[in-house]
């Protein structure tokens, strides 16, 4: 990049797993709580951004442009644009990029940048079959027509369609991305007992961090309107087992499959930011950057093999700035599922993949385990889908500072058949 990109500091709200109906709180007022104690928290008032951009993979009905929306209710004043994007998994990621990409080309200084999803409230849909028969029944004059449409009427047509999985299954090749999980277990012979190992092991981690603080900057606890306090992400397991884990049947392939709801990431509520400045607004406003921002990459493969988004998103990457994965201190992949980055860390290490897919002459190499997802992921934290982007980056970096590090990796798959990443380093 030709200038550099500075993170200022970040929030994000705890992570809420959906509990069979609505989340207590909307999209709009998780961005909003977090959001506005992070802009709390600055040197700058909220008039001063230049923009906010928000990431959202499923925005409700009311909050279309849920990024202007939050602006507003943050106080950030009607002159600051706000505006939404959307690339599935990555949302909140491409909100960085998008806010990068004006920082660079001169027409923003100071962006917060964020994600959000609510999945909990993802909609019910009515069938095709619904839908025609209240047409015919709005189109009905006649009491003699309505009665005939009343006769038509089939009390199946009130199946409801879940909005949800319409969403998470791929419509090229019709695979919900549990089973694009599925294909990446069978082509790199990850078994079952392999991936249950890997969930365990999330929870743990994510529990151990909260215990020992790890969370404890980027979180802002959340209040509900009777006062109920959310301060810590409550998906966590904290007697999670591979006998306990075990028990669980797989969920996209029922005959033959390996994934499980436990060894997959959560359908969860949250939100988080990161706020991005120039260096000339660092030292217009006075600010003290806790890192920057030195690459980024999008990359595309197979939709069937979205889950090795990563690979070939990070690679570039390394290759572009002369990079090894062992001169990476930390690496954040976002834990989909866990068959998903375990086929990542596997074709990292296969010379076959690495020379056919990624025109490398050999194998890129082993990521050390105790370097990749050192808190635990999104197994264990959950998956809001448009927020899990931003949240990779803000922890990679708070991780980095927590141990001394310098160099650190976020990255992400992203259901269509595409993969995210960002090269971070701590200041």
């Amino acid at each position: 990049m030709t200038q550099p990109i500075y993170i200022i500091d970040g929030a994000r709200t705890p992570f809420l797993k959906a509990r069979n109906g609505p989340g207590p709180f909307s999209a709009g007022d998780l961005a909003t709580a977090s959001g506005s104690a992070l802009l709390a928290r600055q040197r700058f008032a909220p008039e001063q951004l230049d923009e906010v951009i928000l990431g959202c993979a499923s925005p409700s009905a009311d909050e279309v442009n849920i990024g202007r929306v939050v602006a507003l209710r943050m106080g950030c004043g009607i002159q600051v644009p706000g505006w939404t994007v959307m690339r599935n998994c990555a949302s909140g990621m491409q909100a960085l990029d998008s806010a990068i990409a004006n920082i660079l080309c001169g027409r923003a200084g100071l962006v917060m940048a964020g994600g959000v999803d609510a999945l909990s409230r993802a909609p019910l849909f009515y069938s095709d079959r619904m839908v025609r028969w209240f047409a015919g029944w709005m189109q009905a004059r006649s009491l003699g027509r309505k009665l005939d449409m009343l006769r038509q009427f089939r009390p199946g047509y009130l199946a409801p369609v879940i909005g949800i999985m319409k969403g998470l299954t791929d419509p090229i090749v019709g695979q919900l991305m549990g089973q694009t999980a599925e294909n990446l277990a069978w082509q790199f012979g990850i078994g079952r007992d392999e991936m249950d190992a890997f969930a365990v092991e999330s929870h743990r981690r994510v529990a151990a961090a909260h215990d020992a603080g790890h969370f404890a900057r980027e979180l802002v606890p959340l209040i509900e309107r009777d006062g109920t306090l959310h301060g810590v992400d409550d998906g966590v397991r904290r007697d999670a087992s591979i006998q306990g884990l075990a028990r669980l049947k797989p969920f996209f392939d029922k005959k033959y499959g390996r994934v499980t709801p436990g060894n997959s990431s959560q359908i969860t509520d949250g939100a988080a930011w990161l706020i991005l400045a120039s260096e000339a607004a660092v030292e217009r406003y006075g600010l003290a950057p806790i890192g920057r921002i030195v690459d980024r990459q999008w990359a595309g493969l197979e939709p069937e093999l979205m889950g090795l988004g990563p690979v070939h998103a990070a690679t570039p990457i390394l290759q572009r700035q002369g990079l090894a994965l062992e001169d990476i201190d930390l690496i954040e992949i976002n834990e989909a599922f866990a068959a998903q980055v375990l086929a990542c860390l596997r074709a990292w290490e296969d010379d076959e993949y690495c020379r056919s897919r990624l025109a490398l002459p050999v194998a890129l190499g082993r990521v050390d385990p105790e370097r990749l997802n050192v808190d635990g992921g999104a197994v264990a934290l959950g998956h809001p889908v448009g927020a899990s982007g931003v949240r990779i980056v803000l922890h990679v970096l708070e991780a980095l500072h927590r141990t001394g590090g310098r160099r650190g990796l976020a990255s992400i798959c992203i259901g269509g058949g595409l993969g995210g990443a960002m090269l971070v380093e701590a200041v």
